[in-house]
């Protein structure tokens, strides 16, 4: 049906010091003038204090085939963040996370990059970033996650710091912000 949009089809757009301006198509949004916009990443974590990574799948627009945080996202016009990774977390990894029983944690309110990849697309994003652990099965969606593996989290710092090139740019930059002491236990050499 043309012109129609689900929720999760739109993004919204923001000002230079992140006031909502508006909203866009999430597929029209990003290319190479992509505006700043609203976006969160979340990071599981297991009980055996393993971090969960996912691949991209192939047919990702931006970064395709590159490993990455669990999931990420972008809230719908209107949609509390919140809202938005507990509706990410079924649909990319088929996971039911509840903001109590997985003791989901805004670890970085305020984290934002750009980055361009490799075909020219650019993101652009005010990305706050969460953490919650499961032991749930992962069912992933093959469109959104090609691959999945649990890590310690040392063996990721060391991985990203030998191979940057083989994670997402918004991964590498929010592990160093991360390995604060209090955060997650993940230092990232350079």
């Amino acid at each position: 049906m043309s012109g129609f949009h689900v929720s999760g089809d739109r993004v919204v757009l923001l000002t230079e010091d992140g006031v909502a301006s508006g909203s866009a198509d999430k597929e029209r949004v990003h290319g190479e003038r992509t505006p700043l916009h609203l976006a969160f990443s979340c990071h599981l974590s297991n009980s055996a204090g393993e971090l969960l990574v996912t691949r991209r799948a192939l047919g990702k627009r931006s970064w395709p085939g590159v490993w990455t945080n669990s999931f990420c996202g972008h809230p719908a016009p209107g949609e509390l963040i919140t809202d938005a990774v507990v509706r990410h977390a079924a649909r990319e990894l088929g996971l039911h996370l509840d903001p109590v029983d997985n003791a989901l944690v805004l670890e970085l309110p305020d984290f934002r990059y750009r980055a361009v990849d490799p075909a020219g697309i650019v993101e652009n994003e005010i990305c706050p970033v969460y953490r919650a652990v499961t032991d749930e099965v992962l069912r992933p969606d093959p469109a959104e996650v090609l691959e999945t593996a649990w890590v310690r989290p040392e063996d990721l710092a060391r991985a990203v710091a030998l191979t940057p090139w083989a994670f997402s740019p918004w991964l590498v930059l929010q592990l160093e912000r991360l390995a604060v002491p209090g955060r997650l236990t993940v230092e990232v050499a350079t």
